[in-house]
C-alpha cells in the first residue's frame, strides 16, 4: 500500500528534486503540495517554474498548491522550505501531528532532533524518544544535514576507525546550491566566489561532529575531529567537490583507507532500501577524477565518489570528495531517511 506524502517548499529547487525523485517511488506517494502565499491556490504548473531535465509528471502538474499549513497535509510531509521560514513552519507541522522529514537547517543541531545519513548515524534515530516526551509534539521532525557535510562526513565515517583526529576541508560547490535564480552570471562565469552566506563554513564544523558522534545514554556525544571549513562557489551546475586533508592516529596505508572507503556499508544496504545505491562510496584510481560532470550522477546522484587519495606533508593524507548536492545532499537524502523510518517501524 502506497504511503501518501506531502512536500513542503515544493516550488523552490528541493522541492522539484523531491518531485522527481518520487515521481517513480515504489512506497511514497505525492499527494500535497504546500508553498508560500502567493502560490496557494494555483496549479503547480502555474506556481513553479520548472528547472529540471526530468520532465514534470502529469499528476503534480495538475495538483493545487497549498499554504504551507498543518492540517490538510499527509502524516508525512518532506520539507524543503528556506531556513528563513521553516523553523516556524516545521516547527508548526509536528505539533500538529506530522512527521517532517527536514532538509532545513534550522533543527538540525538541536539535541533531540536527528541529524541523520542512515549509512553513518542509523543509531540517532533514537533520538524521537526524547524528542517526543521534550517537546510535547504530536508529531516529529529528522533532519538531513547540510549538502557539503553528507559528502563531508560521509568520505569521513570510514576513517574513523583509523583514529580521525583532525581535518581540514576547501570546498568547490555548485551554483545549484544557492537555489535559483541563484548567482548572478556575471558573478560567477569564470570566477570562483570565496565566500557563501548563511554560516556555511559553520555548519561543516559542527554538523559533522554531530553525525560522526555516537549516541550515548539517550543523547549524542559529538566526535572529537578537529575541523577546519573554507568554502567557494564555482561554475559548475551540479556536484560539491571538497579538497580534504585528514591527521590518523593509526597512520594505515593508503590501500588500507581505500578498502574502507570501498567496503563501507550501512543499514540502508543490509536493508536494500530503494533509494540506497549498493556501494554508497566509490574510489577512482583515475589520477583526474572525481570531476562533477562525470561523476556527481553516479547511481542516480547517492553515491560519493573519492579520489586523489596521496600523502599530505602538513597532515598525514588528503584526496578529493564528490557528491550531488542537491539529491545526495539534500532531496535524496530525506527520501532515503524516510524509507530508513519506514523499516523501522518510525512513520
Amino acid at each position: 500500500m502506497a504511503i501518501e506524502v506531502g512536500i513542503l517548499g515544493a516550488t523552490g529547487m528541493v522541492g522539484q528534486q523531491f518531485i522527481a525523485l518520487l515521481a517513480k517511488h515504489p512506497w511514497f506517494t505525492v499527494v500535497w503540495l504546500g508553498a508560500s502565499e502567493r502560490s496557494a491556490g494555483k496549479s503547480y504548473r502555474d506556481a513553479a517554474a520548472w528547472r529540471l531535465p526530468n520532465p514534470l509528471p502529469d499528476e503534480v502538474a495538475r495538483m493545487k498548491v497549498d499554504a504551507a499549513t498543518p492540517g490538510r497535509a499527509p502524516k508525512l510531509v518532506f520539507s524543503g522550505l528556506d531556513s528563513s521560514v521553516a523553523g516556524e513552519i516545521e516547527g508548526a507541522f509536528a505539533q500538529g501531528g506530522h512527521t517532517i522529514v527536514s532538509n532545513s537547517r534550522n533543527y538540525r543541531m538541536d539535541a533531540d532532533v536527528p541529524l541523520l545519513i542512515p549509512e553513518v548515524n542509523a543509531d540517532h534515530l533514537a533520538l524521537l524518544t526524547t524528542q517526543a516526551s521534550a517537546r510535547g509534539w504530536k508529531g516529529r521532525i529528522v533532519t538531513n544535514p547540510n549538502c557539503v557535510v553528507v559528502v563531508y562526513a560521509m568520505a569521513l565515517a570510514p576513517l574513523r576507525q583509523f583514529g580521525l583526529k583532525t581535518s581540514v576541508i576547501t570546498t568547490l560547490q555548485a551554483i545549484s546550491g544557492a537555489g535559483y535564480p541563484g548567482v548572478p552570471s556575471w558573478d560567477i562565469l569564470g570566477n570562483v566566489i570565496p565566500f557563501i552566506g548563511g554560516g556555511e563554513e559553520e555548519k561543516i564544523e559542527t554538523e559533522t561532529n554531530k553525525i560522526l558522534g555516537r549516541l550515548k545514554n539517550g543523547a549524542v556525544e559529538y566526535h572529537p575531529v578537529t575541523i577546519s571549513a573554507a568554502v567557494t562557489r564555482v561554475p559548475v551546475h551540479n556536484g560539491h567537490t571538497g579538497s580534504i586533508a585528514v591527521t590518523l592516529d593509526q597512520r594505515p596505508d593508503a590501500e588500507a583507507i581505500i578498502a574502507a572507503w570501498n567496503s563501507f556499508r550501512g543499514k540502508p544496504q543490509d536493508l536494500e532500501l530503494p533509494t540506497a545505491p549498493v556501494q554508497p562510496i566509490v574510489y577512482l584510481a583515475e589520477p583526474n577524477r572525481p570531476q562533477p560532470a562525470l561523476d556527481a550522477n553516479r547511481d542516480n546522484g547517492m553515491t560519493v565518489t573519492v579520489g586523489r587519495l596521496r600523502s599530505c606533508p602538513v597532515l598525514d593524507y588528503k584526496f578529493v570528495a564528490l557528491g550531488h548536492n542537491t539529491i545526495r545532499g539534500a532531496a535524496g537524502a530525506a527520501i532515503l531517511n524516510a524509507e530508513l523510518m519506514h523499516r523501522e517501524g518510525l512513520l
